[in-house]
């Protein structure tokens, strides 16, 4: 089992692209021979879902049309009006049914296209350079052999923050995620005394966590110290993550609970331990609910005065 995010990683990288070594910190290839999920966009966003139920429906139809041919030979036989009714009606089901399943095509090709059009040549996504996302936060640009470009939340949801420890220095953590070769980085960085860097847009998919499907639906988020050292995390950091946490729980409206809120040790496949049994869990999750409270209390404004 490694303990942290960085320090496994530091011999080099193992693998091909994206793996880091037998710990998979969360890079493409490992990820992908892990077999967890799939990199297929429509599958991740449910288009090819959709296309399956147009096709079903497409087949329904075309058994539907059989029973019809059917009930014309019966009235050919003498079946009556009442058969030729019934076939009308079909038929007409039939007509409605096929543009229904067309224009459900045409829709999810056209949401395919809306995700996908600035990856061709020359759309690229228009970004700031050392733009963050985090108000405060130090722009420290990660490799891009770390992490993978991307339009999320429109391609991939954020549900989740993956908390993990680097089990070295704030600056050990800033050089390894600028060296391509160590093929992995999380979004953020948090210093002993609260200061923070930023590394990779939360837009694109960080490969931290040694599992694709987390890697593309998280922001990850490594914290200055050791496991094994409870002195690593100090009120300081606590308080500014926590801020940070609240702030992304916020913006992607998903809960600041445990099960969205998660230690790297609790991503399925890995073999770290990080945050360790010194990080205080319950601490940790009242100051990002406090946050959001105070956030909330500064959105709302105060009360209106009764005239």
């Amino acid at each position: 089992m490694h303990a942290g995010h960085v320090m496994a990683g530091l011999g080099g990288a193992s693998g091909g692209d994206g793996g880091v070594d037998a710990a998979g910190h969360g890079g493409e290839y490992a990820e992908a021979a892990g077999g967890v999920i799939s990199h297929n966009p429509s599958r991740v966003d449910g288009t090819s879902d959709r296309a399956e139920s147009v096709e079903e429906r497409m087949g329904k139809s075309g058994g539907e049309q059989g029973d019809g041919e059917h009930t014309d030979r019966a009235h050919a036989d003498g079946g009556g009006e009442a058969a030729a009714g019934v076939t009308r009606r079909r038929a007409l089901w039939i007509g409605g049914g096929s543009v229904v399943a067309a224009g459900a095509a045409a829709f999810a090709a056209r949401d395919e296209l809306a995700r996908w059009w600035w990856r061709l040549p020359g759309n690229d996504k228009p970004r700031a350079a050392g733009e963050v996302d985090f108000r405060g936060a130090r722009w420290v640009a990660a490799s891009p052999a770390n992490y993978r470009r991307a339009d999320r939340p429109a391609d991939y949801p954020i549900d989740r923050v993956v908390i993990h420890v680097v089990q070295g220095s704030f600056a050990t953590a800033l050089r390894v995620f600028q060296d391509p070769d160590h093929e992995a980085a999380a979004h953020y960085v948090v210093r002993k005394d609260g200061y923070l860097a930023q590394t990779i847009r939360e837009l694109d998919v960080a490969f931290h966590s040694g599992n694709r499907g987390y890697n593309e639906r998280s922001i990850g988020i490594e914290h200055e110290g050791f496991v094994d050292r409870p002195e690593s995390f100090t009120t300081a950091m606590y308080a500014s993550s926590a801020r940070l946490t609240a702030a992304i729980c916020r913006r992607y409206g998903f809960p600041a609970d445990r099960e969205h809120i998660v230690g790297h040790v609790e991503v399925p496949g890995t073999d770290h331990t990080d945050p360790g049994p010194h990080w205080d869990w319950d601490s940790y999750l009242r100051l990002v609910r406090a946050e959001l409270r105070r956030t909330a209390r500064a959105t709302e404004g105060p009360p209106e005065r009764n005239a």
